[in-house]
């Protein structure tokens, strides 16, 4: 079970970082959504919560502090980088703190237990089972917001490089239908 968990997991994050590939330090820090979602605040943010997850939330420190994580930061310091702070630190940083969560999983039985402070008292109390479910669900999340802002910025889709799990399709005639629809339903 812990091994079928983990997999997907690491699946997660190999997509969220296929996301990266290619692309210009401008590319990978340009907000494309209202909210300014960017593909390297999306790997800063799964840094954090890879170790806030899998090293605070079990007692097993990760060596590395993070200033944009303290009270005193900008808002939503994890969701963005800085000119400072360079793709090569970001990706480094996310992969580090992978590694050291992977050490924590294979370290622990799926029912350890530890404690998730930033959680309600009535719910931070939890197992790795349900931590790694947890990131899973995190990861993935954020892999799909990867998707949609990697397609904005150069078109680019699908789950890996060499699986683009979208099949053959004309997407511009598919779009268009679909744009139909939508003008269609609206009258």
């Amino acid at each position: 079970m812990k091994s079928h968990l983990h997999r997907y997991l690491r699946t997660a994050r190999e997509a969220v970082l296929w996301k990266l590939e290619g692309l210009s330090p401008y590319d990978l820090r340009r907000p494309l959504t209202p909210t300014g979602t960017n593909l390297l605040g999306l790997v800063k943010h799964l840094a954090a919560m890879e170790v806030g997850y899998f090293a605070d939330t079990f007692d097993r420190p990760f060596g590395e502090r993070f200033a944009w994580m303290s009270e005193d930061a900008e808002t939503n310091a994890d969701m963005w980088a800085t000119v400072d702070e360079s793709v090569e630190d970001v990706v480094g940083l996310y992969r580090r703190a992978c590694e050291h969560a992977d050490a924590t999983i294979d370290a622990l039985d799926l029912d350890s237990t530890g404690v998730v402070p930033w959680w309600s008292p009535e719910r931070r109390d939890v197992t790795l089972h349900l931590v790694l479910i947890h990131m899973i669900a995190e990861t993935d999340r954020h892999a799909g917001h990867a998707d949609i802002v990697r397609e904005l910025v150069d078109g680019a889709a699908g789950l890996r490089p060499d699986n683009d799990n979208l099949g053959q399709v004309d997407w511009e005639t598919y779009r268009a239908k679909l744009e139909a629809v939508a003008r269609g339903a609206r009258d």
